[in-house]
């Protein structure tokens, strides 16, 4: 057992109702969640304090509600994230966007992969303009993606990848890179901190 895993954030980045995000999610993290050098932290956008969080962030109240941690707080206490991100019009969901925006130094120096899923390009685009945002921030993504093309045929009754063996390689591969980035960043960050 790993005395000093990484903690990792899995943002969850739609909040439509009825979305496919749940079952992807939920996958990757049973995934990750057999490591012994992660520690898996769920961050779901659509938690009603992160909802009430944003709104209020839109609204430029500055207030945030009761005494929930806040988005910037979950973030700054992570190494590394993973969004699953679906693509809707040939980007990213507004709910990502705001949150990303939202949350500012927390970001830096950090890796960043993804987990996409979409119609014919399996949320690549959504992916390819997260990237500029997230180096836009200062933050490390990850070369290798982990995508569903036509995602809701992917998937059987259960929730698994129906190619089960060919999306836990693809996984294992993004796990892999993070767990480097994530290492490599956090001991970086502790011996001199990021002035970027």
């Amino acid at each position: 057992m790993n005395s000093n895993p990484l903690k990792i954030g899995v943002l969850i980045g739609s909040t439509r109702a009825g979305r496919f995000a749940d079952t992807v999610a939920d996958w990757f993290v049973s995934e990750a969640g057999r490591r012994d050098d992660m520690e898996i932290h769920v961050i779901d956008l659509a938690e009603p304090a992160l909802v009430e969080e944003l709104k209020l962030s839109f609204e430029r109240s500055g207030d945030r509600p009761g005494d929930v941690p806040g988005l910037a707080q979950r973030i700054g206490g992570l190494d590394g994230f993973v969004v699953v991100t679906p693509e809707y019009n040939h980007g990213y969901p507004a709910s990502l966007k705001l949150a990303i925006d939202y949350v500012h130094a927390e970001w830096r120096a950090k890796p960043v992969g993804f987990v996409s899923y979409g119609g014919m390009a399996g949320g690549q685009r959504a992916v390819e303009q997260l990237r500029q945002v997230f180096a836009e921030l200062h933050a490390v993504t990850l070369r290798d993606t982990v995508g569903f093309h036509m995602a809701w045929e992917k998937f059987d009754e259960q929730g698994r990848p129906r190619d089960e063996s060919g999306a836990a390689k693809a996984a294992d591969v993004l796990l892999d890179q993070l767990a480097w980035w994530g290492l490599t960043l956090r001991e970086g960050r502790a011996a001199r901190p990021y002035a970027g």
